[in-house]
């Protein structure tokens, strides 16, 4: 694992850091496998309940480091070839591949967040954002259009009038006009202690059903009813027959505390 990007379990919780403070935590092709590499990681783990993506020093990342790729032209044509299994390319799992992890996924925000560090945020579940980051989809300067999955994301979130704005101008917002836009999910004075209180919350629930709430989502989102229907119903058979459903009845039955055992799903 590259020290570019860094990845801790504390109390059931992973930490994820984007770890180049002193380049404003720009990408690099290291830390874009890496993500994709540590997505699945977090994943595998049941025991998890959440995870958070943040960045080191001031800022969550300012984008793509163009000048760390300038001498890898094979390296980044190889990354643009999709997978068969998602349709994904390396670049594109990097935000993406958060969706797959059966737990909230939660990127706390400070400083600049641009380019491809945007579309990774956009790629969590959730997006607390302090007062003073600023956001841009910054590839319109650089005569691109934004690929690492931004073209799924923000349309679960924004209008298609302020997408193609914002792709067409790159211009820089504030955090206040990113929740006016639906660019994420909160704005707190302090974004990790808000954070550690969406936690929280979820941990009180059955992580079978937290983590069948995001695939029924994940699996429904663009969908008409008859696709959508199966997709809830065969969700809901999973979790009738589970463990931590029951331990939740009893639970509820007995107005106690439930026992959870790690994710089923």
């Amino acid at each position: 694992m590259t020290d570019q990007v860094t990845y801790e379990v504390r109390d059931r919780v992973a930490h994820v850091r984007l770890n180049r403070p002193d380049k404003l935590n720009g990408l690099t092709l290291d830390m874009i496998d890496e993500l994709a590499r540590l997505a699945d990681r977090a994943a595998k783990d049941r025991s998890l309940r959440a995870v958070v993506i943040a960045g080191e020093g001031s800022s969550f990342s300012s984008g793509l480091d163009f000048a760390s790729t300038a001498d890898q032209r094979n390296r980044i044509l190889r990354a643009l070839v999709p997978k068969r299994r998602t349709a994904a390319n390396n670049f594109q799992a990097a935000g993406w591949a958060w969706r797959s992890v059966p737990v909230p996924v939660i990127a706390v925000v400070t400083g600049h967040c641009y380019g491809g560090g945007l579309q990774i945020a956009l790629g969590a579940d959730f997006r607390l954002a302090a007062p003073d980051a600023d956001f841009s989809i910054m590839e319109a300067r650089w005569g691109l259009i934004p690929d690492m999955s931004l073209s799924a994301s923000i349309a679960q979130l924004t209008s298609i009038d302020i997408a193609k704005r914002l792709t067409m101008t790159g211009e820089t917002f504030d955090a206040a006009r990113a929740l006016e836009w639906g660019l994420v999910s909160g704005v707190a004075d302090d974004p990790f202690a808000a954070a550690d209180e969406l936690i929280a919350a979820v941990a009180q629930r059955s992580p079978d059903a937290v983590a069948a709430s995001k695939a029924l989502f994940e699996q429904t989102w663009y969908n008409g009813s008859r696709l959508s229907f199966p997709v809830e119903q065969a969700l809901q058979v999973r979790l009738l027959t589970g463990r931590n459903h029951a331990a939740a009845r009893k639970a509820g039955m007995s107005k106690s505390a439930p026992e959870f055992t790690d994710r089923q799903f």
